[in-house]
């Protein structure tokens, strides 16, 4: 019998708004496969949540390696046939959220940022998209951040007027620019591609002076995960709430 549950993969997903969209999916009868660099931390999160009832499995992966990009489609072509939801997760804040200053940025940070929030993303989903052509309603959801809007940078106004990261905020608005044309490549398709801007959140990389719970930042990656026919595509949001570019 043909496998009707959603399958999604998440990148990242070892720990944080990864771990929690994977939990907040596989709660809404997805299965959903937990991608991590480290197969120990990886195991043990996609563990955790068979611990709970979930359909869970953990697959190893580092994004910037094209390699493990070959390994991940041979893994759900042979074990699914399809890729139902792709969320790029996985992301890095080199100089941390509020440290990059234009005159001090360095070469390495810009190039490190764009390897993991931009190229990767990139090219793994290039990779995956064959597979996600095979889905009946094929969902791309990029993880990106309210740092990444231009808008919101160049208005003296908004609250990240003057929060501001070189090598973060640029690579998340490249990731923009790339949810807006491959939504445009696929429309007329079943498959939806949006960006998300979780919030504020209490992650690693958000601190603990973060104003949001992760159960809650995990809730606009998945409501575009789980988008119906008739939801949006091309989009940036926050909890069902447009986001300027």
């Amino acid at each position: 019998m043909a496998n009707t549950k959603k399958i999604a993969l998440i990148t990242g997903a070892n720990k944080g708004l990864g771990f929690e969209m994977a939990r907040q999916l596989g709660q809404a009868g997805v299965t959903v496969v937990l991608a991590a660099r480290d197969p120990q931390k990886g195991e043990a999160a996609a563990g955790k949540l068979r611990d709970e009832g979930l359909d869970a499995r953990f697959l190893k992966l580092d994004v910037t390696r094209k390699e493990d990009h070959a390994a991940a489609v041979e893994f759900l072509q042979r074990e699914f046939g399809r890729l139902d939801i792709l969320i790029n997760n996985a992301g890095i804040a080199v100089d941390g959220m509020d440290g990059g200053k234009v005159s001090t940025t360095t070469g390495d940070a810009i190039h490190r940022s764009f390897e993991t929030n931009f190229f990767a993303p990139v090219f793994l989903t290039q990779a995956l998209l064959p597979l996600i052509e095979k889905s009946a309603a094929g969902r791309i959801v990029n993880m990106s951040s309210i740092l990444g809007s231009q808008a919101l940078h160049a208005d003296p106004k908004s609250p990240i007027y003057d929060f501001k990261s070189l090598s973060y905020d640029a690579s998340k608005t490249a990731l923009n620019s790339f949810t807006i044309h491959l939504a445009h490549e696929l429309k007329g398709t079943k498959i939806k591609v949006n960006s998300a801007h979780p919030g504020w959140v209490k992650t690693d990389m958000g601190t603990d002076a973060a104003p949001m719970e992760i159960p809650e930042g995990g809730k606009t990656g998945v409501q575009l995960a789980l988008l119906g026919e008739d939801g949006p595509t091309g989009g940036f949001f926050h909890l069902g709430k447009p986001v300027p570019w």
